[in-house]
């Protein structure tokens, strides 16, 4: 028996499904099966993952007559580099992987990304499948195929769109998720309530704090989901409008260059999702009411509603202004924000008043 759904995801590079909820492993298994005709999968892993979940994958597959080798990476981010890249790919070189095989990324956003990006470029290009195992990259990174590292610029500088054959989002995965990460991929769910679904956010609300059971948690997951399917299968390459899932993250990826390794992503996307709200009523497109309302949710949801909150002591106000100045959504020296112009009703703004921006954010950081 399982509480499975799958929820279709239409791009230019064709269509594949994302497998989401309890037993989404099980009932994947068939379409898995059927990706891998060798018979054999390259399993891309970390240390920490593997110590607890690799042995149930593996066991997974032999039982529906797939051998599996795994390929175990350093846990942590440092891994998303020009050397973690390389490694990774003399690695698949070294297991013999062929330009018509398909290789699973087992773990969080950093394997995710790092496979996804190794699959791009790997004999120019092979299959991949997404297994999630945190919520931050079930509910964000692992579907709709950007894939990248991270370099002295910044997150992700380096990358490309390379979509998924399929993703398999088992929730057993999240059992084993500390506290702290579970807020944290919390944070992307909200985010997509944030954007375009107002009557999500009505519900995420109501339940406060209670918005970690898993009665609440899965099907705004799933939801979540569905919302970023549509979105990418209009918008596959960020040339429009899917710059709006970027809402909260040109202030998020500011504050992790600052402190690299101390403020969790999602984290950091919370305190920038408070930031947007606060930032459009500035701008007199936004009621102060919405933004009071996101900010007692993200609180409510022990998430950090701006800088102040977050890990580490203070920002620099002038600093944190450079990190963004060097956002991939920018065109020329002008800053793109995505902003709100209402709970539900995100818009993108590419002409960011900087000046004004220097003063908002020394005001939030002071």
């Amino acid at each position: 028996m399982t509480d499975a759904i799958a929820i279709p995801v239409s791009t230019g590079a064709g269509r594949y499904e994302v497998w989401v909820g309890d037993g989404a492993l099980q009932a994947g298994l068939p379409r898995l099966k059927a990706l891998i005709p060798s018979g054999r999968a390259v399993i891309v892993t970390d240390t920490n993952v593997a110590a607890l979940h690799l042995d149930a994958v593996q066991k997974a597959l032999r039982d529906v007559g797939l051998d599996s080798e795994p390929v175990i990476a350093s846990a942590g981010e440092s891994q998303k580099s020009f050397a973690g890249i390389e490694s990774l790919t003399d690695a698949l070189a070294h297991a013999g992987v062929e330009r018509r095989d398909t290789i699973l990324a087992l773990g969080g956003g950093v394997i995710g990304d790092l496979t996804g990006f190794a699959a791009a470029i790997y004999k120019r290009g092979i299959g991949f499948v997404q297994m999630p195992t945190t919520l931050l990259s079930q509910a964000d990174s692992s579907v709709g195929g950007k894939t990248g590292i991270n370099t002295r610029a910044g997150k992700n500088m380096v990358g490309a769109f390379h979509q998924p054959r399929l993703v398999i989002a088992d929730s057993q995965f999240l059992t084993t998720l500390p506290e702290r990460e579970l807020r944290a991929g919390y944070a992307e769910i909200l985010k997509a309530a944030l954007i375009g679904d107002a009557g999500l956010f009505t519900k995420l609300e109501a339940a406060g704090a209670g918005v970690y059971s898993p009665e609440t948690l899965q099907p705004a997951l799933a939801s979540a989901i569905r919302f970023k399917a549509d979105i990418v299968a209009r918008d596959e390459k960020e040339a429009g409008e899917r710059a709006l899932l970027n809402l909260g993250h040109t202030f998020a990826h500011a504050f992790e260059a600052e402190r690299p390794g101390q403020i969790a992503h999602g984290e950091a996307v919370a305190a920038g999702l408070g930031m947007a709200f606060r930032y459009s009523v500035r701008m007199g497109v936004c009621s102060p009411q919405d933004a009071k309302r996101v900010s007692a949710h993200l609180r409510d949801a022990s998430l950090p509603d701006g800088p102040k909150a977050l890990a580490g002591g203070s920002f620099d106000a002038s600093r944190l202004r450079e990190r963004m100045m060097h956002d991939k959504k920018n065109s020329g020296r002008s800053i793109t924000l995505i902003l709100a112009k209402s709970i539900g009703d995100a818009f993108i703004e590419p002409n960011t008043d900087t000046d004004d921006l220097l003063r908002f954010l020394d005001a939030e950081t002071t």
